[in-house]
């Protein structure tokens, strides 16, 4: 290499309108013109340097030549010595070293990739000491964005102190959409300049490219919008050098128009990049041609660095807010419509909960063809919107603007664009839709958004914005669209949402068959009873058993329905309706006593009265549990032995028991004794007035008084044992 001589490397050709898009700007070929540059392979040979190389250094460079016999300062070659090492395993990071060579001071820059070193000699005109103090001001800022709780107050902060610590005469945020545009929203400027707070600017112009590199190199200064590019010098067919990570990088001549046509001479941007996206930008603009030291420029980005933890910090605890609100959404719903008769009764209890942690303005839920809606939307659109589903919908449906809903629908949705539908029982054409307004936005573009074409000697091309006065755009139809966390969280509610949909079904099913079938059965009888005394009386009997036959048979009617109401009030989650106040146990068992032994004289009853045992209750629902258990021993107790019932107090319980003489009850019946509906009830010649619910519903109310009720077996007797808290006064005892 070394009998060859160094010409300029290659630049890239004229940017045409259809090569703008792929504008390799990160090859320009040449750089700014207040440094100099020497780069070299992985080895450390030299393969080429910039052309304004200061003199004492141009009479030695040649191509071929180790980078250790150049008369460079000894920090510069210990920099360049450890990036040679560093790339053989990959890439090496950039490393600084402030310098002084040919009697004037510098900045260098070692970094290296692609399988090539590069030092870049950026030249400083600024004390240390001066830069020192510079960077103690720099810190400070640092902690005061860090401090920041919400992202409004973190962009406005940074703007402030970023024009503080490096004197731009404006310093904006901007902060990029999904689109790929981005925001100004946070400004600090000198006063005469005229604000671009609040204004647009469209994703071109931006390129990707160009945001690519915002993304690897996240700084970039010019120091001078009006310089002189100064060519790289090469070996001949060398490939051309990039310069992504440089920090003497030329400029896009485009670019170069863009700040001209905004009356900047200088300029400096530091990305905000969160999770590889270029989330926003720091530009800073001067009127004027400035030097930022590279110390000060490394204090701005690692504050862009802090400002995008603390966004994501800031994002995150945001988002976990919204996670913790959706779940105990989804989950109090999911409870309702497990036990609610009707799941639009669910939806509507908590469609103000659901709207919250949407972000939505208004709910409508669709079952079985019934419409309802919360929110100030009107009955006609509604039945539109769900007019307008599709039929075999799976998966959430999704629509944030105008555009995507069906044609024929468009013209009558008023201002409801955005829909998040929830299919939660396709059987039942079941749907939960959370819908968004139309956002009528005021666009002020910086600026007409399109860049304008022009034809020259080398054809069209591009020409970035002459004029960037605020242009005003009024954009329509579009809903503001559903953020990634709202809509995870939908697919979680949705899931939850069907399968308690497909359970409840199944329930409900089994239910109603089983419901069914006692009711026919159970009903049979006492109909056919009072048919046949209503038929004899109509022949004019006289017989006076008749009144007392139809009237048992009403009686165990009504009994029959008071279970399944009260099944159906538990089920539903209703509860019985308890009242509670201060009983005397005591004196209700010993009245039901006297009932049974009035009402069946051949059994025997024993009850010894214990004192008074008060507890919180309510009577009627208790007799109702001891009328039960009476009942059970009556039925299914051996004939002729008689029925023991006990009160005491134990530990601050009262605790109540019945017995009968009996076989003990089989194990696999034990087990659902206390569950509706068990086979065992069916058919049996000794309980043939009940349906197996009884001790269902006196388990649920005995629940209700927070106490418990059990079943066991001994010394030949059957026994059922009640146990409720006593009331405060019977646990404090004597005083």
């Amino acid at each position: 290499m070394k009998s060859l001589p160094a010409i300029p490397m290659p630049a890239p050709s004229q940017v045409d309108l259809a090569s703008c898009a792929d504008e390799p700007i990160h090859i320009p070929g040449s750089i700014q013109p207040h440094g100099f540059l020497l780069f070299m392979d992985a080895r450390g040979v030299i393969e080429g340097w910039s052309q304004n190389v200061p003199a004492p250094l141009a009479a030695v460079l040649q191509l071929g030549q180790d980078y250790a016999a150049l008369p460079l300062p000894a920090a510069c070659l210990e920099l360049i010595a450890e990036c040679v090492d560093a790339l053989a395993e990959g890439e090496c990071a950039p490393a600084v070293a402030a310098v002084s060579f040919d009697d004037h001071d510098y900045d260098a820059i070692v970094h290296g990739s692609h399988g090539r070193v590069i030092a870049e000699f950026e030249s400083r005109d600024v004390p240390a000491d001066t830069v020192a103090l510079f960077a103690v001001k720099a810190h400070s800022s640092i902690e005061r964005v860090r401090r920041q709780r919400s992202i409004e107050g973190l962009l406005e902060t940074a703007v402030r102190q970023v024009r503080e610590f490096t004197g731009f005469d404006r310093v904006m945020a901007y902060r990029f959409r999904e689109d790929d545009s981005g925001d100004v929203v946070a400004e600090a400027r000198r006063d005469d300049l005229v604000p671009y707070l609040g204004q647009r600017y469209p994703a071109g112009d931006i390129p990707a490219q160009a945001r690519r590199l915002y993304v690897l190199n996240t700084l970039r200064m010019i120091a001078d919008i009006g310089y002189t590019p100064v060519p790289l010098l090469g070996a001949p067919g060398a490939a051309p050098l990039d310069m992504s990570f440089g920090v003497l990088r030329s400029v896009s001549p485009v670019h170069v128009e863009y700040l001209q046509n905004m009356g900047v001479c200088a300029s400096m941007s530091v990305s905000i990049v969160i999770n590889g996206r270029l989330w926003g930008l720091i530009a800073c603009h001067h009127m004027a041609p400035k030097r930022v030291p590279h110390a000060i420029r490394m204090a701005a980005d690692v504050l862009a660095q802090v400002m995008a933890s603390t966004v994501q910090s800031i994002e995150a605890r945001l988002d976990a807010e919204l996670v913790e609100q959706s779940a105990n959404v989804r989950t109090a719903l999911v409870e309702s419509l497990l036990i609610d008769e009707e799941p639009l009764d669910a939806l509507a209890r908590h469609a103000g909960a659901l709207l919250a942690a949407t972000r939505s303005q208004a709910l409508v839920s669709v079952h079985n063809g019934k419409i309802i809606s919360h929110g100030p939307i009107e009955r006609g659109i509604a039945e539109t919107i769900v007019r307008a589903l599709p039929d075999d919908a799976s998966d959430i449906l999704v629509r944030d603007k105008l555009d995507e809903w069906p044609a024929e629908q468009r013209a009558s949705l008023g201002k409801w664009v955005g829909l998040l539908g929830l299919p939660f029982d396709p059987p039942g054409g079941g749907w939960c839709l959370l819908l968004r307004t139309e956002q009528i936005e005021h666009v002020s573009w910086g600026g007409r958004p399109e860049k304008l074409k022009q034809v020259g000697p080398l054809g069209e091309r591009l020409t970035p914005r002459g004029s960037f006065d605020a242009w005003h755009e009024t954009v329509r139809g579009h809903a503001h669209p559903w953020e990634a966390p709202v809509l995870a969280n939908a697919r979680l509610t949705q899931s939850e949402l069907l399968r308690a949909s497909n359970a409840r079904r199944a329930q409900t099913e089994s239910t109603r068959a089983q419901l069914l079938a006692m009711l026919g059965h159970d009903l049979r009888d006492p109909l056919h009873s009072i048919n046949m005394a209503g038929t004899l009386l109509e022949r004019g009997s006289t017989q006076p058993t008749l009144g007392r036959r139809i009237q048992s048979s009403s009686n165990r009617m009504q009994r029959l329905i008071g279970q399944v109401l009260d099944m159906s009030r538990i089920d539903g989650g209703l509860g019985l309706g308890m009242v509670l106040e201060p009983v005397d146990l005591s004196t209700l068992v010993e009245d039901l006593i006297d009932e049974s032994r009035m009402a069946y004289p051949t059994i025997a009853y024993s009850f010894a009265k214990p004192g008074s045992i008060c507890v919180r209750a309510d009577g009627s629902r208790l007799a109702q549990v001891l009328s039960n258990l009476l009942s059970n021993a009556r039925h299914h107790g051996e004939v002729g032995r008689p029925i023991a019932t006990t009160l005491t107090q134990e530990h601050g319980w009262a605790v109540l028991e019945v017995a009968n003489a009996g076989a003990p009850i089989p194990p696999d019946v034990a087990a659902s004794l206390f569950n509706p509906f068990k086979r065992s009830s069916l058919h049996n010649p000794r309980n043939r007035t009940g349906m197996g619910l009884g001790l269902y519903i006196a388990a649920q109310i005995v629940r209700e008084h927070q106490g418990e009720i059990a079943y066991r077996h001994e010394n030949g007797q059957v026994v059922f044992t009640v146990r409720l808290p006593l009331a405060e006064m019977e646990r404090a005892g004597p005083t």
